[in-house]
């Protein structure tokens, strides 16, 4: 549950006023980590720093073709700004792209 409390924290910070962010939204993630639907976030960033390490600057959720998909922009210990997908059921790496 505190979980899925971070996650709602990470998206408000993301908005331009963290008031502007839906409750509703947050209710949509705490629901679905509560109902085993999605992973917590905890458990995504443990699998992200075993593959990909270096400093989490932006997490998403959101659902692509419908999945639900974590999108971490992470900058790598090389400096690079990469964006990866995991599938947020199942915490499996379905893409990673360098961002320019």
């Amino acid at each position: 549950m505190k979980y899925a409390l971070a996650l709602a924290c990470l998206f408000a910070a993301s908005a331009p006023f963290a008031q502007d962010v839906p409750v509703a939204d947050y209710d949509l993630v705490l629901d679905a980590v509560q109902d085993g639907e999605i992973l917590p976030l905890a458990d995504i960033l443990t699998i992200l720093e075993r593959e990909h390490p270096g400093q989490i600057v932006e997490v998403e959720l959101e659902y692509d073709k419908g999945t639900r998909v974590y999108e971490i922009d992470v900058i790598t210990p090389e400096g690079l700004l990469i964006e990866v997908d995991l599938d947020a059921a199942t915490g499996a790496i379905l893409d990673v792209e360098e961002d320019g």
